[in-house]
């Protein structure tokens, strides 16, 4: 019974970040256009995820990857505000993060070890900071283990990459309403095909 309850509380969850994340920037941006600048209606329309992520940090004691991104976004776009930057650039805000770490990962992959390698040995740390050392082992004696994080490491960072050129080339032709609404459902979409390759792409290789 406990369990079926938490199952629905995290679904709920989940349908609430997506409508905070996607509805809430468009609908604050629409209400506050009409009676002041775009660049503080854009400001305003950060308000939504900023106060969601500070429910799920004090709900959960901790936040999760895409609130840590999207708080990252929008410190950047409160900078660029602030230095009188183009709305542009404030709606590229994730975009970019999302691209320069896209970029990283990709340049990693020319080192002995990838940065996902290390991402992921911080989990093993956090989670069992005894397997670290056997973690490090089997990655450097196991070829297989080596192609496959380097293989997720080139996956990861060319679809960051490409999320942020489709994310520009849609804030060329849409205005920055539909943009508001659209973009995140692309990210969703982008992570979430991410996340399925990644959970088959693991079976595969455990398999071979």
């Amino acid at each position: 019974m406990l369990s079926k309850v938490n199952n629905t509380m995290n679904k709920l969850s989940l349908w609430l970040d997506v409508i905070v994340n996607i509805g809430g920037p468009w609908l604050v941006y629409t209400l506050a256009v009409p009676h002041t600048t775009e660049t503080r209606a854009l400001m305003w329309s950060m308000l939504p995820p900023v106060l969601w992520a500070l429910f799920e940090l004090i709900r959960h004691k901790k936040l999760d990857g895409l609130s840590v991104l999207v708080l990252a976004g929008i410190g950047f776009s409160v900078a660029i505000a602030l230095l009188g930057g183009q709305p542009e650039v404030m709606l590229m805000r994730e975009s970019l993060l999302t691209g320069v770490l896209g970029a990283v990962l990709l340049l990693s992959l020319l080192g002995k070890r990838p940065l996902l390698f290390y991402l992921l040995r911080m989990v093993v740390s956090r989670q069992q900071p005894e397997g670290v050392a056997a973690f490090e082992q089997r990655y450097d004696e196991h070829p297989l283990w080596q192609r496959g994080i380097r293989s997720m490491t080139a996956v990861w960072g060319g679809a960051m990459l490409a999320e942020t050129l489709i994310r520009f080339v849609l804030l060329q032709y849409l205005n920055h309403a539909d943009f508001l609404w659209i973009s995140p459902i692309l990210g969703y979409l982008v992570m979430g095909l991410i996340m399925v390759w990644t959970i088959r792409y693991r079976r595969r290789l455990f398999q071979a």
